[in-house]
């Protein structure tokens, strides 16, 4: 089973900007929480980053094509206003869950308007970087509802 992590702009500054809302701890933690994850799971997860709209949208168009089976999805800045990745999650049907480290309903008024979460089967937010195994969980649930319920 693979399941596909990807990160948008600026969440590989994690540890180094706005500590006060996205605390202290380092994207090489988030990785390493990810991958032991994937160890307990025995599944493999793969986490890619980009600080590029474009790379993003590409990225999961290839999960099209590549054996992933589901998507978690941290769009960043891109959450608020990127049809163009939204279109590319609603053009596969693979279960997706979007993720804020942050409480984006108690932040500026731009943050609380998701464009991609539509595009999702469910959105997890304000639960810092735990938020990421519980999307995990999500979809390995849904999968295996899925596959029992033909």
């Amino acid at each position: 089973m693979k399941i596909l992590v990807i990160n948008g702009p600026n969440i590989n500054f994690l540890g180094i900007r706005e500590k006060g809302i996205y605390g202290t701890r380092s994207y090489d933690d988030l990785l390493a929480l990810i991958g032991q994850k994937g160890e307990e799971k025995g599944i493999s997860i793969e986490v890619f980053q980009s600080n590029h709209e474009g790379a993003i949208i590409d990225r999961i168009q290839d999960a099209y094509f590549d054996e992933t089976e589901g998507i978690v999805i941290n769009p960043g800045a891109y959450t608020h206003y990127s049809y163009a990745i939204r279109d590319a999650l609603a053009s596969i049907s693979l279960p997706k869950v979007e993720i804020h480290i942050s409480d984006i309903t108690k932040r500026e008024e731009f943050r609380k308007i998701s464009v991609t979460a539509p595009a999702c089967n469910k959105q997890i937010y304000g639960h810092g970087l735990n938020g990421y195994l519980e999307a995990i969980d999500f979809i390995l649930d849904f999968l295996a509802f899925s596959q029992e319920n033909g």
